[in-house]
């Protein structure tokens, strides 16, 4: 322990060091003020009026359906504190707090409807370019997931089954060897346009399709070079990036929505609207509790269907099913399925269950006309005086605290005062920060869990003062008090800020986004109160061991005979 200890100084300068470097990343923003909450400051509101696909009455089933997958879009990162609220019949308001680039992105984001759209593979990260997926032996052994290369991405084994049973004879087919070089390299945007584009839908055995699917099989078997070229040059934008452009007519350089592996695949065969019914289970005759999901189209969207698994039966090939441009999702099949399908795999609960809302929900069960969709600002939801009365019920609590360490604790409280003042500008800092990066919104609910970590903040030094002065109590000095309270003090210290964590976590989990503020600032301040703790607090109380003030028991240390309640027992003693 001596040897972690035995360098204080080095480890202040190393905590200040990395607190300058917060502040410089701050001054680099150009900001000094956190974006605040729609509550406190207002932002933007989007009015979508829906209709029904069908041109029926619009149930409020699908309208709160609709609701959960566009807060889902809006609140991805949950800290944004986006409001998203059903009213009437048939209208959604999405309230967007501020009115910075990360607001704006999200405002666009609303406004692009989600978009659900079947196509097939024509190069992918293990196959290159108008090659299989996988050899020619079938069977789900051999079906790749999506994003399967060799990387290391785990997702599981997905293919196309028939559930009814009324498979066709597999489509023959020649696999071409891979031309183009998989290998990623700078980023590059494709034109949204090429000459090589396969030719929209004339007289293709599926009206439905937005290209035939003979020409997306011929695009995917013999992909034009303009196309592995930008294949070859693309990388996958980094989290945050604008979104692709999901032109159905036209091939998509795209990537998967979990591993992040990118894919050319062909123009749309079939759109999600097309897609009848999707649910998931554990099938009556499967060998153990694998789940499957089951898909139904309408009859169009069915026959496109058909002939496409029909094309890459038993071939490896893969079918790729997109939401909003990402791959969700990636199958072989084994025969022409012409009934319902199954997607089979090594699913569980969760992942059936997320793929089966994917393509039920993916699109939005409702359409929202663009003219029917309305764009206002609006002003904070409480008077700017609620925003006072918090900081001040803060700052109330904040001296409070110090004030009654200072005469509790006396000089060692000037350790607590130090330490919560670094505390609130490391938490501040970090604020900042994660406002301009992640679009961190301040509101009335996370600027009481910052006061509340205030009182957790403060219990850390109380429990390691009080070791501190029970191993003086013993009669060991200051210096060998400070390390082997320590030892106890770190183990009490790591345990309640675990609980305390794991609350503010599961809080941030399953609460409602109005609640996600207080929880994600609870837990900011919980590692920040650790950091603190482990980098200040202990090296600090390390330095002042070896100062006479303290080691020899002055009166207005904190560590005095009175103090400790040891009466006239000689301070320094023990060794």
């Amino acid at each position: 322990m001596a040897r972690k200890t035995a360098r204080p100084g080095r480890t202040l300068a190393v905590f200040f060091l990395a607190l300058a470097i917060i502040y410089a990343l701050v001054a680099a923003g150009g900001s000094w003020k956190p974006e605040l909450g729609l509550d406190l400051r207002g932002g933007t509101e989007i009015a979508m009026t829906a209709k029904a696909t069908d041109g029926g009455s619009v149930s409020r089933d699908s309208l709160n359906e609709a609701r959960d997958i566009i807060d889902q879009r809006v609140n991805g990162s949950g800290i944004t504190s986006a409001h998203v609220t059903t009213e009437g019949g048939n209208v959604i308001k999405v309230s967007i707090p501020g009115s910075g680039a990360v607001q704006r992105e999200l405002a666009e984001r609303v406004r692009q409807t989600a978009k659900l759209r079947f196509r097939l593979v024509a190069c992918s990260p293990n196959a290159g370019c108008g090659g299989a997926a996988a050899s020619s032996t079938s069977g789900l052994s051999q079906s790749l997931p999506s994003g399967a290369a060799s990387n290391g991405a785990n997702r599981a084994p997905v293919a196309f089954d028939d559930k009814s049973g009324a498979s066709g004879s597999p489509s023959p087919s020649s696999k071409p060897s891979a031309t183009a070089n998989a290998s990623s390299s700078a980023s590059s945007s494709p034109s949204a346009s090429a000459s090589a584009s396969p030719s929209t839908t004339s007289g293709s055995s599926s009206d439905n399709a937005v290209v035939s699917v003979d020409s997306a099989v011929k695009f995917m078997r013999s992909v034009p070079q303009a196309w592995q070229t930008k294949y070859a040059s693309f990388s996958c934008p980094t989290t945050g990036s604008k979104q692709v452009v999901d032109d159905p007519s036209k091939p998509l350089l795209t990537c998967d929505a979990q591993t992040h592996e990118k894919y050319l695949l062909t123009p749309a065969i079939i759109e999600g609207s097309q897609i009848s019914d999707a649910d998931y289970g554990i099938p009556q005759n499967a060998v153990g509790a694998n789940y499957a999901v089951t898909l139904d189209f309408h009859g169009k969207g069915r026959s496109a269907f058909a002939d496409a698994t029909g094309a890459i039966a038993g071939t490896g090939e893969l079918f790729a099913i997109t939401l909003d441009g990402s791959v969700i999702s990636a199958a072989t099949a084994d025969s022409r399925i012409n009934g319902s399908a199954q997607i089979t795999g090594s699913f569980d609960q969760e992942t059936a269950k997320s793929l089966a809302n994917n393509l039920k929900y993916g699109s939005l069960p409702l359409d929202f006309p663009q003219d029917s969709i309305q764009t206002r600002n609006v002003g904070p939801s409480l008077a700017g005086n609620q925003l006072h009365a918090g900081l001040w019920a803060g700052a109330i609590g904040l001296l409070l605290v110090m004030i009654f360490c200072l005469i509790y604790y006396r000089g060692l409280g000037i350790v607590v005062v130090g330490s919560l003042l670094v505390a609130g500008l490391a938490t501040y800092g970090m604020v900042l920060l994660l406002s301009k990066t992640a679009g961190v919104t301040l509101d009335l609910p996370g600027i009481a869990g910052l006061i509340v970590a205030v009182g957790i903040t403060a219990d850390s030094f109380i429990v390691y003062f009080e070791r501190i002065r029970d191993e003086m109590r013993d009669g060991k000095s200051m210096r060998v008090a400070v390390d082997a309270g320590w030892i106890r003090a770190r183990n009490t210290c790591l345990a309640a800020d675990a609980v305390s964590f794991l609350a503010a976590l599961t809080l941030y989990i399953f609460a409602s986004n109005e609640v996600k503020g207080f929880a994600f600032m609870l837990g900011l301040s919980t590692v920040i109160d650790l950091i603190i703790f482990f980098f200040f607090t202990h090296p600090t109380v390390k330095l002042l061991s070896g100062v006479r003030f303290f080691n020899r028991g002055h009166t207005l240390s904190g560590l005095d005979k009175e103090a400790l309640g040891i009466g006239g027992v000689a301070m320094g003693g023990k060794a």
